[in-house]
């Protein structure tokens, strides 16, 4: 909020090119809010999609889950106005790889009934495939 105040400030003094140096930085701080939501939707889309592979079933409660996250990822990454992505795919999967630490952890202590470590969880499914698919959900839906 101080930014605002301060864009203001510039804006009023005639102070341009300040004023455009703030206004990159409000920018950078929407992408980057953008992108940790992102992050964290790619966390629960690949948890369900985790449990699914380790568990060799689903639920419709899972089946929800992942249609939200790869919709709210994709109502995130599109720019309104401007049209076009945030994010490419590119940048998409590079999030679904950092993701995944965080969600096979979570996925470990929710499949099963909690039983297994994340170490053990992992040794369960095929990374590299989950990644895929989440990847080839996200891209059909944009």
């Amino acid at each position: 909020m101080e930014e605002l105040f301060e864009l203001r400030a510039y804006l009023e003094q005639g102070r341009y090119e300040d004023a455009l140096r703030i206004i990159g930085e409000l920018e950078e701080m929407s992408k980057d809010d953008k992108i940790n939501r992102i992050d964290s939707f790619c966390v629960v889309l690949l948890i369900h999609l985790i449990k699914e592979e380790a568990e060799k079933r689903t639920t419709r409660s899972w089946e929800s889950s992942i249609r939200h996250a790869v919709r709210e990822i994709n109502k995130v990454n599109k720019r309104r106005k401007a049209g076009g992505y945030y994010l490419k795919q590119d940048d998409i999967h590079e999030i679904l790889e950092n993701a995944w630490a965080e969600a096979i952890e979570s996925a470990a202590d929710e499949a099963f009934g909690g039983q297994y470590d994340a170490k053990w969880m992992e040794q369960q499914v095929d990374k590299s495939k989950i990644i895929q698919k989440a990847r080839d959900l996200i891209a059909l839906s944009t």
